[in-house]
């Protein structure tokens, strides 16, 4: 009840943004499961990025999508950063995938995505949280 009282209290324009990528969110899980990685790229469309979203915009697109991963059963890292890559790339705008591994406190093998901007993380936590990842693989909208 009181995540309702907090989407009714947002602008009109923030409900419908927060609905959309929720939308996008559940579409990026599903394709995840359903479909390869290429198969699912190849599903979305994007028209070609050309620029650099601003700050307020990625404050905009992480705050949306980490909000609508909470409705979406197993929205894992990479379902959030591949749906806040896709929003962006529909607005025109740059951005990278990055993907690391690391191992964790008991030697087992772990893997991390997290969208960066311009050398700037946009979703998937901070520097404190992925200093510990060494990045294997950039996925950007351009080259699947």
């Amino acid at each position: 009840m009181k995540a309702l009282r907090r989407f009714l209290a947002l602008s009109g324009s923030d409900m419908l943004f927060l609905a959309g990528c929720l939308a996008t969110v559940a579409t990026v899980r599903l394709g995840l499961t359903v479909l390869s990685y290429r198969r699912m790229r190849a599903w979305f469309q994007a028209p070609p990025v050309q620029g650099v979203a601003a700050a307020g915009e990625l404050r905009r697109v992480a705050w949306a999508v980490r909000n609508a991963a909470r409705l979406v059963p197993r929205a894992s890292c990479l379902t959030q950063a591949l749906a806040g890559q896709l929003i962006l790339a529909r607005r025109g705008k740059s951005s990278q995938v990055r993907i690391g591994v690391a191992r964790d406190d008991k030697g087992r093998f772990v893997a991390h995505a997290w969208l960066v901007s311009e050398d700037r993380i946009v979703l998937g936590g901070g520097e404190e949280d992925i200093g510990g990842f060494t990045p294997l693989a950039d996925l950007d909208w351009k080259k699947p």
